[in-house]
């Protein structure tokens, strides 16, 4: 288990105050001049030593991310654009960071911006969250007057700008290009890649775009180095991490744990267990709604990580827990979340329209038991064909939680349509 002085987010709850006092009460912006004075080169040395990877679901090397960005300028000004628009249901993370300990994030800005060459960094906040938004511009003020951030941020002889702006709403935007589309005031569409972000991104300049959790754990880890950090969690996927434990469980919470920790240790030491016990345990979707769900036998002993995630066939996502007890209705669960991603697509590549509107509809039919059983087969058939074949990861998102539930929970497909063609509709579990 994490110990106290190994968590990063120290006020995650928002107990102590969340203003610039209060932030270098617990260490922020302590320093900072310092770790600007050891170079461009260093610091992104160190992000990549560390084993930090991605927060926002992929899971990509961040300090191999920061890499891409050319060493010299062309002319072209550099941007950090920061991914504050949680979306992905289940995912509730980023918004304490923004509403808690905000200063991480401004500073985790100004060191990731200058390891890159930027001189200004954007921060895409989704527009619902108006309460978090406020907070982070009062944060940023605050760095400003006390002269963190601006002209010669720290002292360091280094220009600084930081910008919130806030989205629209739409969960399209949290995918990186097309959240760049969006921040320059057009419709938030992916782009084709290459050209990727590193090579020309917001206003056709070199940019890169990180998770609000990547960013705001960088000053932490230039503090205490890369040796500390890595040796948190597991080989390839060091450090610690933000879980949102949601579902049925006696105590929804946030919580910083280490990477590796068991699912189960996770969600009863944390959550206060499964409602019911852990044998009243269904299913879980481990990394918020658009990664498979798996079943209680594989609950049992997984280890919450990238990787072991992967063995699995499922994913850590955003590290989003949502947990189902027996009463859920898994089929009407996942219909819900084929209903959201219908309404999500952008439109642009046709697997992702068609397929999404094609895959809510049979799914609605299948929680009635109103199907054939070969439609079984064919909904798994299409969900392939989704996969892989659009240009952003949404028609994966779409796609795998009907995979998840197909592989792992067929018979009560099954069992639902023979219900329906005997006819005794089913009751359905959750109304």
């Amino acid at each position: 288990m994490l110990t106290d002085k190994d968590r990063i987010f120290t006020n995650l709850y928002g107990v102590h105050d969340w203003g610039l006092q209060g932030a270098r009460a617990r260490g922020d912006w302590d320093g900072t001049k310092e770790i600007l004075a050891r170079g461009r080169d260093a610091i992104v040395d160190e992000i990549k030593a560390s084993g930090l990877r991605g927060r926002g679901g992929a899971g990509f090397p961040t300090g191999l991310k920061w890499s891409f960005m050319p060493k010299q300028s062309d002319g072209r000004p550099h941007y950090l654009v920061v991914n504050a628009d949680e979306s992905e249901p289940g995912t509730c993370k980023d918004r304490d960071i923004l509403r808690n300990d905000p200063h991480k994030l401004v500073e985790g800005c100004l060191i990731a911006s200058f390891a890159m060459g930027a001189n200004a960094a954007y921060i895409y906040v989704r527009g619902e969250f108006y309460n978090e938004a406020q907070r982070l511009q009062a944060a940023i003020d605050q760095a400003y007057e006390a002269g963190l951030i601006g002209k010669n941020a720290c002292g360091s002889g280094w220009d600084f700008d930081c910008y919130v702006h806030r989205g629209a709403g739409a969960y399209i935007c949290g995918e990186e290009t097309a959240l760049i589309e969006s921040l320059e005031g057009k419709k938030g569409m992916p782009r084709l890649k290459p050209p990727f972000p590193a090579a020309s991104g917001l206003y056709g300049c070199p940019s890169t775009v990180n998770n609000v959790e990547s960013i705001a754990v960088a000053p932490t880890i230039m503090r205490r180095g890369a040796a500390w950090f890595s040796a948190l969690g597991r080989q390839g996927n060091t450090g610690t991490k933000l879980f949102c434990i949601s579902g049925h469980v006696n105590k929804p919470c946030n919580v910083e744990e280490e990477l590796g920790i068991p699912l189960r240790e996770l969600i009863e030491t944390y959550a206060g267990g499964v409602r019911g016990g852990w044998d009243n345990l269904l299913a879980v979707i481990p990394g918020g709604s658009s990664v498979p769900m798996i079943p209680k036998s594989i609950c049992d002993d997984v280890l919450m990580d990238f990787d072991s995630l992967r063995a699995v066939r499922s994913g850590l996502g955003t590290a989003a827990v949502i947990v189902m007890d027996k009463s859920t209705d898994l089929i009407k669960a996942i219909a819900r979340l084929a209903q959201f991603y219908k309404h999500e697509s952008c439109g642009q590549c046709t697997p992702c329209r068609e397929g999404t509107g094609w895959m809510m509809r049979v799914m609605n039919r299948m929680v009635e038991g109103r199907a054939e059983l070969a439609e079984i087969d064919t909904l798994e058939q299409v969900t392939r064909q989704i996969e892989g074949h659009t240009i952003c990861a949404l028609g994966d998102a779409a796609a795998w939680p009907i995979q998840g539930l197909i592989r792992h929970f067929r018979p009560v497909i099954e069992e639902r349509i023979a219900a329906y063609k005997a006819g005794k509709p089913m009751q359905m579990a959750a109304e």
